[in-house]
């Protein structure tokens, strides 16, 4: 897992779109869409996590606790 990932086109070019977002922004506006955006990869990771659990049966079973 050395080798970087490529991005495709559309990746791209979304990446590009958020940046020209992020520069019209001003402070406040950028420091609260940060937050905003830490709070989304936050959640999206523990959605991660109790998926994998789920799919793996890892989670606990609260009829043998």
């Amino acid at each position: 897992m050395n080798s970087p990932i490529e991005l495709s086109l559309e990746q791209q070019f979304s990446i590009f779109s958020f940046k020209s977002q992020v520069e019209k922004m001003n402070l406040e506006q950028a420091q609260d869409f940060l937050v905003k955006l830490y709070e989304q990869m936050v959640v999206r990771e523990a959605t991660y996590q109790n998926l994998l659990k789920h799919q793996w049966g890892l989670e606990s079973n609260p009829h043998f606790e």
